[in-house]
């Protein structure tokens, strides 16, 4: 079956796409649920197990908080490059050879995805899980980090494995 542009839709590509798809649902639902259901805002921190809470940080910036900005051209301007690395990947998960690297794509893309959509939603990235330990009566902490953002580094993760160890991917556009 042929896809926009004439890529056929294989069956590793339709996983890439489910994989995309699945992570943008599980993202997004889980993202609902804090905020609506939980009403994580007015409950606060919720301590799940002793090296997990949920928590609700608002990030406006990029990965691990850096380049943060409120400004509404700054916004525009994550939104774009979001938008054309998207784009990209696509056409990177529209070529590629592996099934691993193109499910991988696929979680990249949905997180982007995901977070992407809560930019426009919320004019910021919503964080929420955040992973703590305490050693020796000092208590270390984690980023705090989503769904979106655990799909993202599972997806670059096993990108990586799969150009080290795995058959050689198409190369990226």
């Amino acid at each position: 079956m042929e896809g926009a542009g004439g890529y056929c839709l294989t069956p590793p590509l339709r996983a890439g796409l489910f994989a995309a798809i699945a992570t943008l649902i599980a993202d997004q639902a889980s993202k609902l649920w804090l905020l609506h259901i939980l009403d994580i805002a007015h409950r606060g921190a919720v301590r799940v197990t002793p090296f997990f809470d949920l928590v609700l940080e608002r990030n406006p910036g990029i990965s691990f908080g850096l380049l943060q900005s409120e400004s509404p051209v700054a916004q525009i301007l994550l939104m774009a490059v979001k938008a054309a690395a998207v784009i990209a990947l696509a056409v990177w998960m529209a070529r590629s050879r592996t099934w691993l690297a193109t499910i991988a794509l696929g979680l990249i893309i949905g997180g982007a995805i995901g977070n992407g959509i809560d930019r426009l939603a919320y004019g910021a990235v919503v964080d929420f899980a955040l992973l703590h330990i305490e050693i020796g009566g000092k208590v270390y902490y984690w980023y705090v980090f989503n769904v979106a953002d655990t799909a993202i580094v599972a997806g670059v993760a096993a990108l990586l494995y799969d150009s080290f160890l795995g058959v050689p991917a198409a190369k990226a556009p």
